[in-house]
């Protein structure tokens, strides 16, 4: 079975957790807000995803990581192996969209990682006001996918974006698997 490891990454109180649980179609924690000390882990199977004729199933670590900065020194262990990021922030509040550059910065290009296995997320809450349109990143953030995520009013544009994204990922494993077979066999 293939298995990819994501991580779900930015400031606190930006929505991971609940973007998380919605995506693995986990029940846990839903209610309040409790902010997540360090890292919790969620599996997430889905059968007959892989991209490949042979219809394999797919495992998907989903790292929901807390935002609170004081957790810093454990970010290149929860980094180790892991083979995509998603950057979430909520839009409304000014301060995330300075605090992503960041989370870019540690998780994306400090790692061998690609732009394409990061996915910006703009989480609205419930009751937020969706301004969509007007959204401006700064560079590098701008050459990232972004989608906007409104679980009251889209959850299944969301969840298929989301599948968009993870079936990239698996892409990307079973290309760089490939790679190494070749290498091997030459």
């Amino acid at each position: 079975m293939l298995k990819a490891k994501v991580l779900l990454v930015g400031p606190r109180e930006a929505g991971k957790s609940v973007l998380a649980n919605f995506v693995s179609e986990s029940i846990e924690g839903i209610g309040s807000y409790v902010p997540t000390q360090g890292v919790r882990i969620l599996e997430y199977e889905k059968p007959n995803f892989n991209g490949n004729s042979k219809g394999a199933a797919c495992r998907f670590e989903l790292w929901d990581c807390s935002g609170d900065q004081k957790f810093e020194t454990c970010w290149p262990a929860l980094m180790k192996d892991s083979h995509g990021v998603i950057i979430i922030f909520n839009p409304d509040m000014p301060s995330h969209l300075k605090e992503i550059e960041m989370w870019y910065s540690c998780f994306v290009q400090q790692q061998p990682l690609l732009d394409s296995q990061c996915l910006l997320v703009a989480h609205h809450k419930p009751g937020s006001a969706e301004d969509t349109e007007n959204l401006s990143l700064a560079h590098p953030l701008n050459k990232l996918k972004l989608i906007h995520s409104n679980l009251e009013e889209d959850p299944e544009d969301v969840r298929m974006e989301f599948m968009k994204y993870f079936r990239s990922i698996i892409n990307l494993i079973n290309e760089s698997r490939e790679k190494e077979e070749m290498s091997i066999i030459s």
